[in-house]
């Protein structure tokens, strides 16, 4: 029975219930009736360019194409009469005169190798089993679909063009493209970017870069979505192209919190080829970043850790895995206590962070226990005193439906790609993007307004911002009234700020700030984006309770499309704070000096707490250095301990970290910078090898499956490590035997994760597609058979799929809490040696500036970077405009061209940089995973000299 949200059409007399607005083809794939095409792909808008989804409609004229052609109720579709078979084949005729096409109806072909000769057909101009897309190629599965001859009867034309194979991970060869367009209209409508496009050469239409010759200098993201959509062999990636994959398995990518769904091919060697985003996973949303479609080559490096290694007179040396426990229990027991601290990976799971915190606090009797990502803490503190939760309050995607968006300090674009692409969407359309930042990111280009504070003086600016919306009275005063509290305090810290000051403080003019006030507190949902990148420690909890302030005084809060995003570092870095993997909170956001919530927790675990809050990623790294911390257990490969992520004084050299213990314990996947310094060295399996739980930046709980088999490999998951050591210990609590079985603790112990189990997230994933896999499918939509939703917390047994945005029905306080912060600069981390702040940006695209592609195995940039100063800096220097300047850091040196700016701040530095040669770095980076954290953008202190002619 057809209801009222549904008409009935029939296809080659199959009834088909659908969807009214629905095109006749979208119908017939939901229904797993093929018709053939090749511009079509439901990402994109249909363009019904390639004409081979022709159609016939009874009682209707010509042959519409069905991807553009509206359902109606009643409408009789005729999907394989002879007229519509004959204009397929011409139109499939005229593609592959152009295109080399020698083996695409041979039978033969799965008999053949890449350098085998074809004896068969001595016409065969080219073969299809030299292109990488051979078996995968869409156009080839069409062709055998309409059981279409050997050639085509019309001349053939080679074009006879250069295959483009120096830019970072993905080759082009234009030889292959059938011009449908597919690559050129998902970087425009989906991306957001334009860095292909539609070309002319010799009058024919083709495809190509929208400026210049290479990828580098285009504006191109390097995201994959034109591979992922591209039907033929024109776009493919530089490695594994060749293979082909015996089975997919779909999981969740490790290197950032957006937690894209992934669908990873293996081949027959167990060797992961290839990573296609799942199309609809509701994070992703069928895309990926640059990180989840190319950085995963780590997990078949030949160099991974097998076996245990336990340090004997000096070396470390190979080891059984009983050797390793027994060596690890006969020791440990002698630092119970705050002696001891545990520090978990930013792509632990949910359960492997559950352990680790109740490894430390039941075995070890500490409270020292925190991620390697963990350095920015008040991210998220201030959120959770104000409003209730340490978490996004809405999902990834409501930014596309939000009026106005402000981004401050991030740089979404490359730390959290895929959440920049709703925002690039939105303002596309009629949505307002105010991004404060002193650097210059992507989104600034996209940004209606940017306000470009002097460093330090960022909480100045939110102090402007509230002090208009408070002047001006565009506060929603009956909602704050009913659901907030201590506003008073606020409109009275407020009163003492004077917009002049501040304009001639932080550099941001009185007009932006009022604009900015006016645009966020009017869109109706305005929606709040924040990283802190760079904003000095002493002032990030008061920013946060600023930018809170702005949400709850304009009602942007609990409704659709508003709310706060914080943008956390680590991949599973909410997992592991809602499960108490945190030095001051227990699972749950319990505080570990609430007895009540340490009493009930001690009941269930059946054995005493430690009271006192523990160290948190930063403390333990001063406690090593003082000699306080005498034993460690670290997970996974810890760029932010080695990198100056903590804190220049504390981090950068593991060896340090190492010589400062008495016993440390690392468990990784590599031998890493500060595993090659421990006592004993455990090897861990990748996320691609384990079971498990994510909970991404919106509070979505995916859950992962093995891909491969670690092969010749004694490989385990730090979660079956620590129930090992546990049991070793005589501690109870830790005879799990999958993490499934660890995930039914958690929902009870947690309330937030009542409802959530391993079972019930397979459960509620939908099928959205059952395509017949003997006719030619697009790869995505051949992998997308289910939807794995997730579940997100609060979630109940009773709540299908969770609370997606949170605070509809009020506050966890009983009202949200406005604080009034004490509204203040920071000087920054200038001395008389770097007198300068270098404000270093990074953009996709700088077509006004001139440069150079430099061509070869791995293509470069080459140009003059440019150095802004103030003229006053400048005078005082003894430079003038386009003079050779070096700036320094502590850490590196460069070189560019000064250029004097009026409007630069005074004692401030900037250079913008292309994300084209960041790209080129991580491509030639021997680093096994390099991916693992991408250089940030960091404002360091600085001198700039005159360079001399030599």
């Amino acid at each position: 029975m057809t209801t009222a949200e549904e008409i009935s059409i029939t296809i080659d007399g199959v009834p088909v219930k659908t969807a009214p607005g629905k095109m006749v083809l979208e119908a017939a794939i939901e229904a797993g009736i093929y018709v053939p095409f090749l511009c079509y792909h439901p990402l994109m808008k249909p363009f019904a360019a390639c004409r081979m989804c022709v159609v016939e409609v009874e009682g209707g004229r010509g042959t519409p194409a069905s991807c553009t052609l509206p359902v109606q109720d009643g409408m009789v579709i005729k999907n394989n009469t002879h007229q519509v078979y004959q204009l397929r084949r011409s139109i499939m005729e005229l593609l592959i005169s152009e295109h080399p096409h020698g083996c695409l109806t041979c039978h033969r072909v799965d008999l053949c190798g890449p350098q085998d000769i074809c004896l068969r057909h001595v016409s065969v101009n080219d073969r299809c089993v030299t292109c990488p897309k051979n078996e995968r190629c869409e156009l080839k599965d069409t062709t055998r679909a309409l059981n279409m001859s050997l050639e085509s009867p019309l001349p053939y034309k080679y074009r006879n063009l250069p295959i483009e194979t120096g830019d970072p991970f993905y080759d082009r060869d234009y030889n292959l493209c059938i011009v449908c367009g597919r690559c050129v209209r998902v970087c425009e409508e989906v991306r957001g970017d334009n860095a292909i496009t539609f070309t002319e050469r010799a009058g024919q239409a083709l495809v190509g870069t929208s400026h210049g010759t290479s990828l580098l200098e285009s504006g191109c993201e390097f995201c994959g979505a034109c591979l992922d959509v591209c039907p033929v062999g024109a776009l493919v990636e530089s490695d594994h192209k060749w293979e082909k994959a015996r089975r997919v398995e779909k999981t969740v990518c490790p290197h950032c919190p957006v937690g894209c769904q992934l669908n990873l091919e293996v081949n027959r060697f167990e060797k992961i080829v290839r990573s296609v985003p799942e199309l609809y996973s509701p994070a992703n949303r069928g895309q990926a970043c640059f990180k989840g479609k190319f950085g995963l080559d780590f997990v078949n490096r030949k160099e991974r850790l097998t076996v245990p290694l336990v340090r004997r007179n000096g070396h470390l040396e190979e080891a059984t895995w009983d050797e390793a426990l027994s060596y690890i229990t006969d020791r440990l027991p002698a630092y119970k206590g705050d002696s001891f601290a545990i520090l978990t990976s930013p792509n632990s799971t949910n359960e492997e962070h559950y352990l680790a915190q109740k490894f430390a606090r039941v075995v070890m009797g500490t409270n020292n226990v925190d991620q390697s990502s963990d350095t920015r803490p008040e991210l998220v503190t201030g959120l959770q005193e104000t409003v209730g939760y340490a978490a996004a309050t809405n999902t990834i995607w409501e930014l596309e439906s939000s009026s106005c968006i402000l981004a401050f300090n991030t740089n979404i674009t490359e730390e959290h790609n895929v959440a920049a692409v709703p925002i690039k969407r939105a303002v596309k359309g009629d949505t307002r993007l105010i991004v404060i930042d002193p650097r210059e990111v992507e989104l600034t280009r996209y940004a209606h307004l940017w306000l470009r504070p002097r460093p330090g003086t960022e909480l100045l600016v939110l102090g402007g911002l509230l002090k208009v919306i408070i002047e001006e009275s565009l506060i929603q005063k009956e909602w704050v009234e009913e659901h907030c509290q201590g506003h008073e305090a606020l409109i009275q810290a407020v009163g003492s700020i004077d917009l002049e000051v501040v304009a001639q403080t932080t550099g941001v003019s009185k007009e932006n700030m009022e604009e900015a006030a006016r645009v966020y507190a009017t869109s109706g949902a305005s929606s709040i984006l924040y990283a802190l990148d760079n904003v000095a420690e002493e002032i990030q909890r008061d920013c946060v309770y600023s930018l809170v302030n702005l949400a709850l005084l304009t009602g942007n809060v609990g409704k659709p499309s508003t709310g706060l995003y914080p943008l956390r570092q680590g991949a599973n870095e909410q997992g592991a704070w809602d499960l108490g993997c945190v030095p001051h909170m227990l699972p749950g956001y319990q505080p570990v000096d609430d007895s009540q919530a340490r009493q009930t927790l001690e009941g269930a675990w059946d054995t005493a707490l430690p009271v006192k809050p523990g160290l948190n990623l930063r403390g333990v790294a001063e406690a090593v250095n003082s000699g306080g911390l005498k034993a460690m257990y670290v997970i996974g490969d810890g760029p932010y301990l080695r990198d100056g992520g903590i804190g220049s004084d504390l981090s950068g050299d593991a060896q340090l970290w190492a010589e400062g213990l008495e016993f440390l314990i690392v468990q990784d996947t590599f031998l890493s910078h500060i595993a090659q310094r421990a006592h004993v060295v455990l090897p861990r399996v990748t996320f691609a090898e384990k079971a498990g739980t994510y909970t991404n930046l919106e509070r979505r709980i995916q859950i992962l499956h093995p891909v491969v088999q670690a092969k010749n490999s004694e490989a385990q998951p730090e979660w079956w490590t620590l129930c090992q050591l546990g049991k070793r210990m005589g501690a109870g609590g830790f005879d799990f035997e999958s993490p499934a079985q660890v995930m039914q603790e958690i929902a009870i112990i947690v309330p937030l994760y009542h409802g959530v189990s391993h079972d019930r997230i397979e459960a509620e994933a939908i099928t959205v597609l059952k395509p017949d896999f003997s006719n030619p499918m697009p790869t995505q939509l051949l992998y997308s058979q289910k939807e794995h939703r997730g579940l997100l917390w609060p979630c109940s047994d009773a709540n299908p799929g969770g609370t997606s945005i949170l605070y509809t029905d009020g506050f966890p306080h009983g009202k949200a809490r406005i604080t009034a912060p004490e509204f203040r600069t920071s000087e920054g981390p200038t001395d008389g040696e770097y007198p300068f702040l270098l404000v270093p940006g990074r953009v996709l695209l700088q077509s006004d500036r001139e440069m150079e592609v430099v061509k070869g195995k791995l293509n470069h940039i080459k140009r003059d970077e440019v150095v802004e100063i103030h003229p006053e800096d400048a005078r005082e220097l003894g430079i003038e405009e386009g003079d050779l300047v070096a700036v320094s850091t502590r850490e590196s040196r460069f070189q560019g061209r000064v250029q004097v700016v009026p409007n630069a701040q005074r004692g401030v530095v900037s250079s913008t940089s292309l994300f084209g040669q960041l790209a080129v770095e991580l491509q030639a980076s021997e680093a096994p995973d390099p991916m693992v954290r991408v250089p940030g953008l960091p404002i360091t202190p600085a001198k700039v000299d005159r360079v001399t002619a030599s």
